[in-house]
């Protein structure tokens, strides 16, 4: 089974194309199953103000008290997740949306419980679960909720492009990618369409890369290996994939030999 993990941030959710959609069934007509992770940041965000809970972050990662982790859960599985889904099936692609924490598809354990409050890392995936639905050619939607190894019943928040390369590691997938509002990499506003881990890190310390790319790349970074040889960061405003031909910038270990 060829899977291809894929994490929308929830900042894309209402920029992704027909033509992103487009992909994904190419994806299925070429023997591919696509998995999606999805985060939901700007929505939660609405909703905390809302609630007039403050935003606090820490390295990146949201500060996660019990309120807002009640808010966190609520947006990602009753908005972000169900928005998804309904884009998918809008588009004619079976979904079937998860949260994470159900059935312990993906379980973790604290950070720092102490500093970030119910932020997890993800330690175990049931990807026995996720294969269920892999089988039957429905794409599954996965909420980056976990349950925590450490509380019966309690749930963390773990950070959506993590949660990605969990999954995509735990299933073997061909592939990661991490759909962004950006065509890929850009270098003095040029594609890079491939690179290695050593040109990312020449990117990042010469400042081509920066600000909220530089998460994005190192998360791509973290899925090389176990199997997965290339990794992509690739726009959610067009054909990501069409005829066997992939649009984006692929990242791999391997170092080109010239």
């Amino acid at each position: 089974m060829k899977t291809i993990v894929l994490k929308c941030g929830g900042s894309v959710l209402d920029e992704l194309s027909p033509a992103f959609f487009d992909g994904l069934r190419s994806l299925l007509e070429d023997g591919y199953i696509p998995v999606l992770v999805h985060g939901g940041g700007p929505a939660i965000n609405s909703m905390l103000s809302l609630y007039q809970i403050p935003s606090k972050f820490q390295n990146g990662l949201r500060v996660t008290c019990e309120k807002t982790m009640e808010v966190v859960e609520m947006v990602l599985s009753g908005q972000t997740n169900r928005q998804l889904v309904r884009l998918l099936e809008h588009h004619d692609l079976i979904a079937v949306g998860l949260n994470g924490s159900d059935g312990k598809c993906l379980q973790a354990e604290y950070i720092n419980k102490e500093e970030l409050g119910f932020v997890g890392q993800i330690t175990a995936v049931n990807k026995k679960m996720i294969e269920k639905l892999l089988v039957d050619r429905i794409i599954p939607v996965i909420t980056p909720i976990a349950a925590s190894m450490e509380e019966t019943g309690a749930r963390m928040n773990v950070n959506a492009d993590y949660a990605a390369a969990a999954v995509a590691k735990a299933l073997n997938a061909e592939r990661c990618l991490f759909v962004t509002n950006v065509d890929g990499i850009l270098v003095e506003g040029q594609l890079v369409e491939e690179a290695t881990e050593s040109d990312i890190q020449s990117f990042i310390a010469d400042g081509h890369i920066y600000g909220g790319m530089i998460p994005k790349v190192e998360s791509a970074l973290s899925v090389l290996g176990n199997g997965i040889e290339k990794v992509m960061i690739v726009s959610g405003k067009k054909a990501f994939y069409q005829s066997g031909i992939w649009t984006g910038t692929a990242i791999t270990s391997k170092e080109r030999v010239f």
